[in-house]
């Protein structure tokens, strides 16, 4: 079992910023990449970013230069620092282990964020 817990989400304002951080534990494998989804109500869920074991971050181009992925190894954990943050961010954030050649892949509960206007 793969266990990965989510914190830091909240209400914010336009304009401000939020820290997310995700710590996995359990039987983690080989791991290929850590990173961040989101769903907004009534949508499906979409790719935020991610960062790959041995080096290599990608953003969806809705958050690029407002969004920064980073990682610690020693800890399993991964943090996501966003900045600039607008009301169409808002939704529920979750994470996501990739592990295991690809093969495998786990999500969190999530943490929700909300941006007012």
């Amino acid at each position: 079992q793969v266990q990965l817990v989510e914190s830091g989400g909240g209400l914010v304002q336009a304009g401000g910023s939020l820290r997310l951080s995700c710590v996995i534990s359990g039987s983690i494998g080989s791991i290929n990449a850590m990173g961040w989804y989101r769903q907004a109500p009534g949508k499906q869920r979409d790719f935020v970013a991610n960062i790959i074991t041995g080096g290599g971050t990608n953003y969806a181009d809705s958050v690029k230069g407002r969004f920064t992925i980073s990682r610690d190894n020693a800890k399993n954990t991964v943090h996501l620092q966003m900045n600039s943050l607008k009301p169409e961010d808002t939704a529920v954030y979750l994470c996501n282990l990739l592990q295991n050649g690809y093969s495998s892949s786990h999500f969190g509960q999530g943490t929700q964020v909300t941006v007012s206007s």
